[in-house]
């Protein structure tokens, strides 16, 4: 139900946008987001927007990565930028229900930082 799309090798410092399309039947309202998860290390919040628009990120984002959605569309879009050899990583998308009904993950897509 949730597709992502937008990974990919880039070199230090580079950008990359990151896609991820609900499709079928999802919540009726929910927060979309995104994690990440780096090999031997936990999963981290990356950045969430909530159905009324409200942010929250992790730490490491600061400024770097920009969270948008098109609630018309069901989309979520995650910008990154000036990315650094710390952020490779499998990047999952995610809708959780706001109202407790759960919530789904997508596949994952992977993001590799290297020159």
């Amino acid at each position: 139900q949730l597709v992502e799309s937008g990974g990919g090798l880039v070199q230090p410092g580079g950008s990359l946008r990151l896609s991820c399309v609900a499709s079928g039947s999802i919540f009726s309202v929910y927060t979309m987001g995104w994690y990440r998860r780096a090999p031997g290390k936990e999963r981290e919040l990356v950045a969430s927007i909530t159905s009324g628009g409200r942010i929250n990120s992790g730490d490491f984002v600061k400024g770097r990565f920009t969270i948008s959605r098109d609630n018309a569309k069901t989309t979520v879009s995650l910008e990154m930028n000036s990315l650094k050899p710390g952020d490779p990583a499998v990047y999952y998308c995610y809708a959780d229900s706001e109202l407790g009904a759960g919530n789904c993950w997508g596949q994952g897509t992977q993001v590799t930082v290297s020159s």
